[in-house]
Order: structure tokens, then C-alpha cells, then sequence
């Protein structure tokens, strides 16, 4: 269930977030994000708390990414990693460069 879920959402070209709405680092993900020129349809922040399932998709997603804590970005298929990531990327410039390469950006 939490492979075909996880899987089922990551997409070529679509920039994906897998969130728990408590959690302080992926609010500031979401606020990093959400500001940027994405194109519509193109962003995603899945709650993996509104399933029944958040231990198997956090167990999924550290055999996928490495690392089962959330935020976890992926950029197309890429994951980036996490909240520090994230802005790690945003402050050298190479966000925006990703974004334009898998062609999300508006």
C-alpha cells in the first residue's frame, strides 16, 4: 500500500512534498514552495497523516530516500531531501535551476 502510494504520486515534471501538517519543517517547506512561480497543478503537499498507513509510508520512504522524517522533496523524481535541503538549494540558486530543468516553473 505505501509503495503504490508513494509512487502513485511521484511524477516527472511535478514537485512533490510528503508532509505532516504539525511539523514546523514542513510548514516552512510549504511557505519556501508555495511562493515560487509553479505552475498550477505542479505542486503537491501530501498530508501522510490523512491515511491510515503514515509508519509504512515513513518506512517506504526511508528504503526510497534514505531518510523517513518529512518534509521529503522530490523534484520530478529526485529527491532533494529535506527542509534543510530545501533551503540550502533556494540559497544557492540551484532550486530555481531544477524547477526550470523538469519545466514546473511558470
Amino acid at each position: 500500500m505505501a509503495q503504490e502510494f508513494v509512487k502513485g504520486k511521484i511524477q516527472p515534471g511535478k514537485v512533490v512534498v510528503f508532509i505532516k501538517p504539525t511539523c514546523p519543517y514542513c510548514r516552512r517547506a510549504q511557505e519556501i514552495l508555495s511562493q515560487l512561480p509553479i505552475k498550477q497543478g505542479l505542486l503537491e503537499f501530501v498530508d501522510i497523516t490523512a491515511t491510515n498507513h503514515t509508519n509504512e509510508i515513513q518506512d517506504y520512504l526511508q528504503q526510497l530516500t534514505g531518510a523517513r522524517t518529512v518534509p521529503r522533496v522530490f523534484i520530478g523524481k529526485d529527491c532533494i531531501g529535506g527542509c534543510s535541503d530545501l533551503v540550502s538549494m533556494q540559497q544557492s540558486g540551484e532550486l530555481l535551476t531544477r524547477l526550470k530543468q523538469i519545466g514546473a516553473l511558470q
